[in-house]
Order: C-alpha cells, then structure tokens, then sequence
C-alpha cells in the first residue's frame, strides 16, 4: 500500500483572462515521448491556431513540418508563460506523464485541457468540467477530441476550482499528517 500525496503547484501565480484569444496551446520540452509530433500532424490538417511553448531536440524538425497555423514560442518567461495560459482555448496534452504540472497550470489559469487519458491527467483533469479526453494516441482520437470540444461551453471558475486540491497548502497539510503518522508508528515500534 502507498500514500499518494500531489505535488502542490502554485496555484495564486496564475490568473484567468476576462476573453479568450483563439489558439490552442501545448507547453513542455519538445522529445519524441511527449507526441509534438501527433500534435503538428493534427493541426496541419485541421488548420487551427496552435502556439507550442518549450525547446527541446524536436523544435527545428517540428517546425520544419509545421505549417504557418502553427507558432513556436521557444522558451518563455513565467510571466509570457502565464500570460500565455490565460487567453488559450484550450491546452493539448497528449502524452503520458507520471503527474504532469503542465495541465494543473492551464487548469489554474481557466483554461480547458484536451488530454490523452493515461497517467496522471487522469487524476487531474475532471471529465467535462475542466476538460476532456482522447483515448487512444493517435491523429484520429485527437480531432474527435478537438471536434467535441469546439462545441461544449466551459466555466472558467469550475475549471479554477478543480485545481485546489493541488494548492501548496493542501500539500503541507498532508505531508504533515504523513509524516506524524509514521513517526508515531515509528516509535510505537520501538516501545
């Protein structure tokens, strides 16, 4: 048996803007694992703005693919970065991440998420409230996934709101509580 406690993210740093401008965006290091490429492919042919913030192996060969829909903001600041977050439509997360900081902060920001259900999306992102799913990692699953999104209605307070359990403060509280556990465990042990 294990006690999963998440990690906490700074959830007061990142703000939703009062109007949404029109791009999707997809944030984090440009390697093979996280499917930049399944992302380009998709929006090459559906033609949708999409911004891809990071640096990473991939970029120049990602943009060489990409057609002009398709913006490549390198590395940015936190601020750019928050700035970013708050007036996309919707992130894409396509890959499968142990955790994945990167949806919690879209989320915190207002911002939908359009994840591929593996790993640990599944526990962040809550089902038609703070976004939806594509199940299987391919081309397919993600324009279905991008079709029903464009036509569901979203509330950024709700999407805001399914983040808390992730707060810095929930986190010491937990870690906390764990650690005081064991330690009585620890000494009941002992005698």
């Amino acid at each position: 048996d294990s006690t999963v406690i998440y990690p906490p993210v700074n959830l007061d740093f990142f703000r939703p803007a009062q109007n949404r401008e029109d791009y999707y965006l997809a944030v984090g290091r440009l390697i093979p694992y996280k499917r930049f490429d399944l992302l380009v492919s998709v929006f090459n042919e559906l033609k949708l703005p999409l911004k891809i913030v990071g640096d990473g192996p991939e970029f120049k060969d990602l943009k060489n693919k990409s057609k002009k829909n398709i913006e490549f903001l390198g590395k940015v600041s936190d601020e750019d970065l928050k700035n970013i977050y708050s007036y996309a439509k919707a992130l894409i997360f396509p890959q499968v991440e142990d955790f994945g900081i990167v949806p919690l902060e879209a989320m915190a920001s207002g911002t939908p998420v359009i994840a591929y259900s593996k790993g640990g999306a599944i526990e962040s992102v809550t089902e038609n409230i703070s976004g939806i799913f594509f199940h299987e990692q391919n081309e397919e699953a993600l324009k279905k996934a991008i079709e029903k999104f464009k036509k569901m209605e979203w509330n950024t307070d709700e999407i805001v709101k399914s983040v808390n359990k992730f707060s810095p403060a929930r986190f010491r509280v937990e870690i906390l509580h764990f650690i005081e556990k064991a330690w009585k465990e620890h000494k009941k042990m002992l005698g």
